[in-house]
């Protein structure tokens, strides 16, 4: 499976959520590896899926979640991160008015320069 195959396979609104973060994701990521790991789509700075992974897009029944495996190290002004596992932090996402591109772009950018520096 990949990773248009499991947006496509989502029931609306899900994979319309799904399809608005691919393209934040993708804009605010270029030259990462999209693939799916653990059976999610992730997005990894890495030449292959989870080396140096940066992000999730996972659907549940009724919402989606966004998640930054170091989202805690993030500066989120917005207070929408929710801290989870490790360093991990997301946001559950129940419409397409949830995807704030601007905040999730400076959050990407974030996590992915984390360990670059």
């Amino acid at each position: 499976m990949t990773v248009t195959d499991y947006l496509a396979a989502l029931d609306a609104p899900l994979r319309d959520i799904g399809e608005e973060l691919r393209a934040v994701i993708d804009r605010a990521l270029p030259g990462t590896t999209a693939a799916m790991w653990h059976g999610h789509p992730t997005w990894s700075a890495g030449d292959k899926p989870g080396r140096d992974p940066v992000c999730l897009v996972k659907a549940h029944r009724a919402h989606v979640t966004f998640g930054l495996w170091r989202g805690q190290d993030v500066d989120d002004p917005s207070g929408r991160l929710t801290p989870g596992a490790r360093r991990m932090a997301s946001v559950r996402l129940t419409g397409t008015g949830d995807v704030d591109a601007a905040l999730f772009t400076a959050w990407l950018r974030q996590a992915r320069d984390l360990d670059r520096g």
